[in-house]
Parts: structure tokens; C-alpha cells; sequence
């Protein structure tokens, strides 16, 4: 495929547009529901205009093409600035370009367009925006400004090409394209409702009266001063100009990022020095706004232009990129700050560098405007996010025709930027949400968060169920594939929810805590238990009554298997019962999942003899063991000094739980570890009598520790002291003696490598030291039941099965791995049970899904309310209303397409699962790589997905499986491409074909054609 955009025809874009409306009732996918509709009377003065809202897209990828536009000014901007031109216009970038999985990256400095089809696409969004404000009544007049953006040098902007682009702005009535446009809408004015001659001659020729600079890093300060006067004087504009962060200096800006956790980030020294320097740059801009008063023209400055950063670890091709995003803000609203102080207010300034939902309101209410975004509009939702950013500043509005600066309101937001929750790293703790499956060419649609579990739970069902207050169907739907809802409601890990969509919105849903209330409030009802209608005389021996050994007894004794589960304590429940703290869950719960076990008949004989013997429990007559035995060996931490005062985490959690008044730690209590045990062990700590200080002592930074972040903010939020980039070498005297560390390079896992700093070390008065480092498998147990390991000392399983070498002996849980999770140890469980009940031909129906109804339309509609939408968690039963059901509609590669290269059309024949399929349109599409960042397979929809084209040229150059329009008619050819095998394809007039294509491919081709035919 090609990565060059082909623009739309004026002709093509007006019927496009309007077909489009009138048969689905979306623009260029945006729903109209989405639609903008100014509601309050107060408007904004902007360069003697009035606009409805200061609201809009920055330089960039959403204002590069007439249809990203367009996109746009339906859900709510009205102020456009448009992508930069500059006298190079044949430029080649680099692709993939932008990178906005969490703070953003891009390595492109202005359109991929020619400057003079860069015009032309501006005159043609000018001419469709007026069409629509009039047509579906979204404004009363030109309520928008377009603002224009040039660079980089003075010599450039006064070339031909740019002056002619300049020019042709301010007045385009002489132009080739904006006569085009009129004469085809006075040609075909009678298609319209309201549109008329009259309103057509009224459309003004003069679409730019402001203009906003950008210039390269390191442009000379006299350059830049050159080329403002030159706009105020000469070209008569309002003027812009873009600065930089690195006016605030290397050092501000490295010690910040390294504070809100993006230490990771590196910029370069000479990014700063090199570019302009701050007292120069207020010098020139008192100078600046003398010269605009005297021409009486408005000027300002746009903050910010991007930072550039180093490309480390392959993010984009290059050694250079510029971020952007929410890492941006603070340093941003602070230049701002630092700027607005300088001049006491008086003082315009546009802003963008992270504007988003979270700040745009106060950004708003300081006196900035305006307020333009790029990177939040790249994330799903993409451009659907404007309308509620243009609703949440609604209430601000007030008539403003002045952009003075509230100094104090700015400074309030500046202080608050760098603690806010919302722009520190920590808020993303997810990496990426990929899944490791190739992307289908229909039928795509998937939910991250039931791949993410290891139990496959059916998450959207039971959510949606939950939502509608169908708590028992709930509870049933999750026991189908999960025993314990009551612990895995409450301790579990929620891998779910690290794949969860809404991460890049705002927060994952709470999807444990809807399990949990399904749980609280499914729970007592008549259980539908179903249990297997065969019996099996073979009888089953379950050793561990750990989450695993649970989970196994309950699905092999739903099939009709007898099972006896073996354990060496008096109770049931394993490490969740023994070591778990109660303030974490409660005996309530643990009970609720043990009699759920008990009433599907599984037995238990508990205090036994731990040392089993296989051979012995075969001759009493069981056909299958299952080994659950957990990871009960702690693991050492070496030490020096006094091991008396040393003990396993484990260990004392188990003395806490037994009887927390009876353990004895001193004053001071250090936990060496980084996970969930440790946050368990630190915090427990602290409830004991005598302990005053706790510290958690680990050996990366808090960025790197694998415990869940809400374990490590609990901890921290009770007293727990973070003792980061230490590692403990002995323990004398009663203080423990630390060696310093810093991070090296990445390791195999993605984290940098602790190093130790010669010669520096730290010391910390401490009483008991808890080790928190592991457990490890009891594996002389193992050997001498003749369970074989390989030469690593991993044991030797059948990964399907978990079967070991023994026939019939199977082995699951911590005893496989090592510690590993609840949900993982249930899902081992599980596995067993299924090649048990399959080799014993039973039946076990764990998918049972498709058994519970919804109303398809109104989740649909509720679903599309949701898109585009932030919304903070709610933690209760109104929580449902904020997952987006990703398996029932997906469609992100739509919403995150700047140009609309990826289309949602509907079909319902030729066998496919969901009535949305995607398409991608080869001619839209600059390959910037944006949809493969949020498409959660491991896959590029501008590359995987079933390709529209445009011609055979476009279609002889790429690989994509897709279709070419050969023959219009009633009896249309289509060339085809699928999986590299080449085809013409004819349909007859009721869209049958004798081609051997798959009947999904041909019903999304035909289906596309019938409804959808100006995509052609």
C-alpha cells in the first residue's frame, strides 16, 4: 500500500457527506448524536469574530484533510488551527509517525500535503462547514475561525508558494478551488433543505485573518522576530507564535519529568541551549506586542510548540521524536505561568500541550484561549471526545472579548499540574493492552479483558447483567467458569483489567469489584447448578485445598465425578484462609466460595499427613490425582548478621492471622520485597502492637515493582515508608545495612537493571526484617513420588493437560510455577478437571453465554453514548455504565483514524458474527500508525484489515486483502485480493457470485456497495 493521501473531489466530499447523513445519519462515522449543539447564547470574540466555543484541533493529523475537519466541527470544535505549510512541501517522513498509547509522540513538523493542495483542502472544509452549520442547524452563522499556521523561516514564508497560501487565505475569491466549490453548490443548491443562492453568495472569501508561527528548535530569536513583523505589517494577520518548553531551561524540566515518574524520558542538553533562550524571548515579545499595538493587530503566544526527545527503545523510526500529551501539561501551564507573571496578564496566549477533559475548564477560566488538542483526540473515542470537551467548557463562557490572565487562577493550576493524579505516569500502570492474536478480516470485535483473565471470564456479560440488576444471572454466568467469585471478587489481581479499553480514556472499569457485588447480591438465591448427567465411577484425589485444588473438585464433581480434596490443615481455603490478611478479605467471603464448592458434592478431608504418596492414594482406589500443593518453602534471604531476627513474610502472615496480638516485631520492621505479599506484609506490620515505623525496602524505583499499584498506594496511604534503590546486605546491632543502587539498562523483563553504587550504602535502625522475596516449590516431595523435572528443574507437564510423567497424575497451581495468582491457580484447576472429565467422555459446559438475552438496539445506543466519553469510576452498581463492551462493537481503529481511513459499515448476511464490519479506505490513509497503537490485536488495521480501493494503481501496490471497483451497474465486478490470491468477482443483481471467495469477504464487499456507494 501506498502511504500517499489522495484528496477528496469537492464534488465527491459534498455528496459524500450528505449521503452519508441522510441514509445512516453519521458524518464521516460520527454519529449525530455526537453532533455539537450550542445550547448557552455566550460567545467568545476571537480577532473580532465571535465563535461558540475557543475549543479545537492543534496543528496536526486532525486538521490536515477537509474530512478530518469536518469530523471535527461536528462534535464541537470551532476553532481550527490548520496544519502547518512550509516552502518544503515534499517532504518524507518516516512511517508509522505518532505514537499516543499513553503520552504522545510524532515525528512529522507539518502536512504531507503540497502547499497548494494543502489550500485546497482548507477551502473545501470552509465551504462544507458553513453547508452543515446551516443544513442541520448546529450554529446560528459562521460561528468558527480558521486560524492558519506557517514556518520555519522568514525566507520561506515570503516564497510564492507560502505567500500565495498566505494570501489565498485572507481572500479566496480569486481562486481556482473556492470558484469551483460555489459554482457546483449554486449548480446543486436544490438538494438542500435550507440552503439557498443567496446564503452560498454570503459564504465569505475571507477564511483567515490570523495566523499562528511555527519554527524549527533553534531558530535564531532575530529570525523569529523577523518573521512576526512581517505577518503584522506586511500580511495584516493577527499573529501567533509557537515557543517551546525548553524555555524553562534543561534542569526544570528534567527534574520534573523525573518526579511525575517519566525519569525514562530523555531529552538532550542542546535541545535547550540551542534554542531560544527565556530573557531573550520576553525581550522579544514586549518588543512584538508594541509592534502588533502600532499596526493594530492582536498578538500572543501559542503554548507550546512540542519538545523533542530521544528515540530509545525503537518507538518511531529515527533518532528523534516530539512529545506531546499529558507528560506535556505541567511543563506548559508552568511556561504559561512564568510568562503571564512577566507581563502581569496582558499577555494572549493560545494553548494546547496537553488540553484535554481533565483541565480545559480551569485552563479556560485563567483567561487562556484558545484551547487547542491533538493527542487526546488520537485516542479511542478520537474526535467524539470533542463534544464533551466543548459541553464542559459551555458553563464557562462568558461573552470574553479579552484574553487577560488571571495570574493567581494560573498560578493555582501551575502548582497543582506536577501532583495532579492525572498527569503523573503512575495513572497508566497498564503497558500495552495487546493481545498476542493476528487480527481477522471480518469479524474482529473482541473484549481485551476476557483474553487479559486467565479464566476467561465472560467480563461484558456479567457487567451488563450487574448494570440491569440481573445479579443472580450474573453470579451464575461467572460460576460457570470461576468457583470462588467471592475471593477472586475481592484479592484477585485483575489482569482483566490491565487490557481494559478505558485506560485510555481514564481509568479500567472496576471489573472485580462488579464481580463482587454479583457475588454479594447474586449469592442465597436458588443456585442453578447444573451438574453433569453421566456418572463416572473413577474416582478423583484432589491434594491442596488451595484456590487451584477447589477449583478442580468443583468442575470435575459438576461433571459427576467422585472427588476428595486432601489437606494438611484443619480448614479449607489454602493461602487465602491461612496468609491472606482479614483486612483484605473476609472469613464471610471465603466461607460463601467454600459452601458453593461443598454443594456440588465435592469431599474433604482435612488435617491429614502431608507427606502423600501417590502410589498409596492409587491403591485406595483413585484413578486421578491433581497436585495442588502450593509453593509452602520460603525463600532465603541472604543476609549477614542476625538471623534470629529475620523471617519469611509468608510465615508471619500466617502468626498475624493466627493471632496478631501474639507476634512480636519491635519498633521498626523492614519488608524486603516489591509485590502484593510484601504490601500484605507491611501493612499487617503496622496493626501489631509496638510497631512504629514499617519500611518497604526495594531495590528499583516504585515504577518497577510488580505489586499492584492500588496494593502499593494502600500501603502507602496507612503509614508504609517507600525506601527505594536499596538492597540489604546484613542485619547487626539492630540496624540494617543497605546498599545503594541505581537503574541501569532494561533487563529481560523491560525494567532497568538495579547496579550497585560502589561504596555507598544506607542504614535504617530496624528490629524485624520480613522477607517478602518468594516462595519456592517443595520439590523433594515431588521427587520422591517420581514426579520428573527437565534439567532446569522445571517439572515435565503436558501443556494442554497439565499431566505429568505419572499416567493420571497432574499437577497445577503454585506447585507448577511457583507463586502465582488466584485466578491462575483456578484456571489450572479448571484445565485439569477438563482433561480428566474429557478422558472419563463426560460433559462440562463452562460456555454459557449465549443463555442470557439483552435488548441488541439499546445496547447499542448505550454503548454509542458511551464512546468518546471520560467518566471516573464508581465502584457501585452504576459502574456497568462505563464499560464499553468491546466483543459487542468495537470499531476504536475508526475512532482513532484521523483522516476516516478506517469506516464501520453494517451488514447482516453471509455468515458474519457482528453486525458492524470494518473497512479500510487505502486512498485516506498516510500509514501514521495510530490505529494499529489502539487495535488490541497484535495486528494494523490499515494493513490486516478488508481494503477499499480507489484505482488499480492504488490496488497493484499494496498487499492489503481487499476490493477494486472494476464495473458499476446493476451487475457490478469487483477485483479481488484475499490472503494474495488474486480474482475477479461478478455478482448478479441479488448479490449472488459463483466466485470461491469467503462469504464473509463478499457479503462486506456487496454489502458496502448497496449501502455505501459514494465510498467508491
Amino acid at each position: 500500500m501506498s502511504d500517499v493521501m489522495r484528496a477528496v473531489p469537492f464534488t465527491k466530499l459534498v455528496n459524500w457527506v450528505f449521503e452519508e447523513y441522510e441514509n445512516h445519519r453519521t458524518i464521516f462515522g460520527i454519529p449525530e448524536h455526537k453532533f455539537f449543539k450550542k445550547q448557552g447564547k455566550s460567545t467568545i470574540k476571537l480577532f473580532g469574530q465571535d465563535i461558540d466555543t475557543p475549543v479545537g484541533p492543534a496543528a496536526g493529523p486532525h486538521t490536515q484533510l477537509a474530512q478530518n475537519i469536518i469530523a471535527a466541527y461536528l462534535c464541537g470544535s470551532r476553532f481550527f488551527e490548520l496544519k502547518t505549510v512550509q516552502v518544503l512541501d515534499n517532504l518524507e517522513i518516516p512511517k508509522p509517525c505518532i505514537l499516543a498509547r499513553d503520552e504522545g509522540y510524532n515525528t512529522e513538523w507539518s502536512t504531507e500535503l503540497s502547499v497548494e493542495a494543502a489550500f485546497a483542502e482548507y477551502v473545501k472544509a470552509w465551504f462544507v462547514l458553513h453547508l452543515l452549520a446551516r443544513e442541520l442547524g448546529l450554529s446560528q452563522g459562521r460561528t468558527f475561525i480558521f486560524n492558519m499556521s506557517v514556518g520555519y523561516d522568514l525566507k520561506g514564508v515570503q516564497s510564492p508558494k507560502v505567500d500565495g497560501f498566505i494570501e489565498g487565505l485572507k481572500d479566496a475569491s480569486q481562486t481556482a478551488i473556492f470558484q469551483e466549490c460555489k459554482s457546483y453548490l449554486q449548480e446543486h443548491a436544490h438538494r438542500f433543505k435550507t440552503v439557498d443562492d443567496q446564503f452560498i453568495d454570503s459564504i465569505s472569501p475571507n477564511i483567515c485573518n490570523s495566523i499562528t508561527l511555527s519554527t524549527m528548535h533553534g531558530c535564531p530569536p532575530a529570525e523569529i522576530e523577523s518573521i512576526c513583523k512581517y505577518l503584522l505589517a506586511e500580511k495584516e494577520l493577527h499573529t501567533f507564535v509557537k515557543l517551546n518548553p525548553t524555555l524553562l531551561g534543561y534542569e526544570t524540566v528534567r527534574k520534573t519529568f523525573d518526579e511525575m515518574g517519566y525519569g525514562y524520558i530523555q531529552i538532550k542538553e542542546e535541545s535547550f541551549t540551542h534554542d531560544l533562550q527565556y530573557a531573550d524571548g520576553v525581550a522579544m515579545l514586549k518588543r512584538l506586542k508594541a509592534f502588533a499595538k502600532q499596526h493594530n493587530r492582536s498578538f500572543g503566544v501559542k503554548l507550546s510548540n512540542t519538545l523533542p526527545v530521544r528515540i530509545t527503545r525503537g518507538e518511531l523510526p529515527g533518532e528523534e521524536m516530539y512529545m506531546s500529551g499529558r507528560s506535556l501539561y505541567p511543563l506548559t501551564i508552568n511556561l504559561a505561568l512564568k510568562l503571564a507573571e512577566e507581563f502581569a496578564g496582558d499577555l494572549d496566549i493560545s494553548y494546547s500541550g496537553g488540553a484535554d477533559f481533565f483541565n480545559i475548564a480551569r485552563v479556560f477560566e485563567s483567561g487562556i484561549q484558545p484551547i487547542t488538542a491533538a493527542t487526546t483526540l488520537l485516542k479511542p473515542g478520537g474526535y467524539l471526545r470533542l463534544k464533551q470537551i466543548a459541553e464542559e467548557l459551555e458553563p464557562h463562557l462568558d461573552n470574553r472579548t479579552s484574553n487577560f490572565i488571571n495570574v493567581e487562577k494560573l498560578r493555582k493550576l501551575a502548582e497543582s499540574a506536577i501532583e495532579d493524579p492525572h498527569h503523573l505516569k503512575a495513572k497508566r500502570s497498564a503497558g500495552s493492552r495487546k493481545l498476542d492474536r493476528q487480527l481477522p478480516l471480518t469479524d474482529c470485535f473482541v473484549a481485551p479483558c476476557v483474553l487479559g483473565c486467565p479464566l476467561g471470564q465472560d467480563v461484558p456479560e456479567y457487567i451488563r447483567l450487574v448494570g440491569e440488576g440481573r445479579y443472580e444471572e450474573a453470579y451464575e454466568l461467572i460460576t460457570a467458569k470461576n468457583p470462588l467469585p467471592f475471593i477472586t471478587g475481592t484479592i484477585c489481581d485483575h489482569k482483566c483489567m490491565l487490557k481494559c479499553t478505558r485506560w485510555d480514556y481514564d481509568q479500567p472499569v472496576l471489573i472485580r469489584e462488579m464481580k463482587l457485588i454479583a457475588a454479594q447480591k447474586g449469592y442465597g438465591a436458588p443456585q442453578k447448578i447444573e451438574k453433569g448427567g453421566n456418572q463416572s465411577s473413577a474416582k478423583v484425589a484432589v491434594i491442596g485445598a488451595g484456590p487451584s485444588g477447589l477449583a478442580a473438585g468443583y468442575f470435575l464433581a459438576k461433571a459427576g465425578m467422585e472427588v476428595t480434596v486432601f489437606d494438611k490443615r484443619e480448614k479449607p481455603g489454602g493461602t487465602v484462609e491461612y496468609v491472606i490478611p482479614r483486612f483484605r478479605i473476609s472469613s464471610e467471603a471465603i466461607k460463601h466460595d467454600l459452601e458453593l464448592v461443598k454443594s456440588v458434592g465435592v469431599k474433604f478431608e482435612l488435617g491429614v499427613n502431608p507427606d502423600f504418596s501417590v502410589e498409596k492414594l492409587k491403591s485406595d482406589g483413585f484413578k486421578y490425582i491433581y497436585l495442588a500443593i502450593g509453593a509452602g518453602k520460603s525463600n532465603p534471604l541472604p543476609l549477614e548478621g542476625d538471623s534470629r531476627k529475620v523471617m519469611g513474610a509468608v510465615h508471619f502472615l500466617e502468626e498475624f492471622n493466627r493471632n496478631e496480638g501474639a507476634v512480636n516485631l519491635g519498633k521498626n520492621v523492614a519488608v524486603i520485597g516489591g509485590g502484593n505479599s510484601a504490601m500484605d506484609a507491611a501493612r499487617a506490620a503496622l496493626r501489631v502492637n509496638g510497631v512504629e515505623n514499617v519500611y518497604i525496602i526495594y531495590r528499583r524505583t516504585r515504577e518497577y515493582m510488580p505489586a499492584d499499584q492500588e496494593e502499593l498506594e494502600h500501603a502507602l496511604n496507612e503509614g508504609v515508608i517507600l525506601k527505594e534503590l536499596l538492597t540489604p546486605v546484613s542485619l547487626a546491632h539492630g540496624r540494617l545495612k543497605c546498599q545503594k543502587m541505581t537503574l541501569g539498562e532494561p533487563d529481560g523483563t523491560g525494567r532497568r537493571r538495579p547496579v550497585a553504587q560502589e561504596g555507598q550504602f544506607a542504614e535504617i535502625e530496624i528490629d524485624t526484617v520480613l522477607s517478602a522475596t518468594g516462595e519456592l516449590v517443595d520439590d523433594d516431595l515431588l521427587r520422591k513420588n517420581g514426579v520428573a523435572a527437565d534439567h532446569r528443574g522445571r517439572i515435565k507437564i503436558n501443556p494442554d493437560t497439565l499431566e505429568t510423567n505419572l499416567a493420571n497424575v497432574y499437577i497445577g497451581g503454585d506447585a507448577l510455577y511457583g507463586p502465582a495468582t488466584v485466578a491462575e491457580a483456578v484456571a489450572h484447576g479448571r484445565k485439569v478437571a477438563k482433561a480428566i472429565i474429557a478422558q472419563e467422555k463426560l460433559a462440562l459446559e463452562t460456555d454459557i453465554v449465549d443463555r442470557f438475552k439483552f435488548d441488541g438496539t439499546k445496547r447499542l445506543l448505550e454503548i454509542g453514548e458511551k464512546k468518546g466519553t471520560i467518566k471516573a469510576t464508581l465502584a457501585d452498581e452504576n459502574e456497568p455504565g462505563r464499560c464499553l463492551e468491546c466483543n459487542f462493537v468495537c470499531n476504536i481503529c475508526t475512532e482513532v483514524c484521523p483522516n476516516r481511513a478506517n469506516i464501520a459499515i453494517n451488514v447482516d448476511r453471509g455468515g458474519v458474527k457482528h453486525l458492524n464490519q470494518v473497512i479500510h479506505i487505502d486512498g485516506m490513509c498516510n500509514e501514521c500508525g495510530n490505529c494499529e497503537t489502539f487495535c488490541p490485536y497484535d495486528g494494523a488495521p490499515y494493513k490486516d484489515k478488508l481494503t477499499l480501493f480507489w484505482s488499480e494503481e492504488d490496488f497493484a501496490s499494496s498487499n492489503n486483502s481487499g476490493f477494486l471497483m472494476v464495473k458499476d451497474g446493476a451487475e457490478p465486478v469487483f477485483k479481488f485480493r484475499v490472503d494474495g490470491r488474486i480474482m475477479t468477482v461478478k455478482f448478479d443483481g441479488d448479490r449472488k457470485t459463483e466466485a470461491a471467495v469467503d462469504s464473509t469477504v463478499l457479503a462486506v464487499a456487496w454489502e458496502t456497495f448497496k449501502g455505501y456507494k459514494y465510498l467508491f
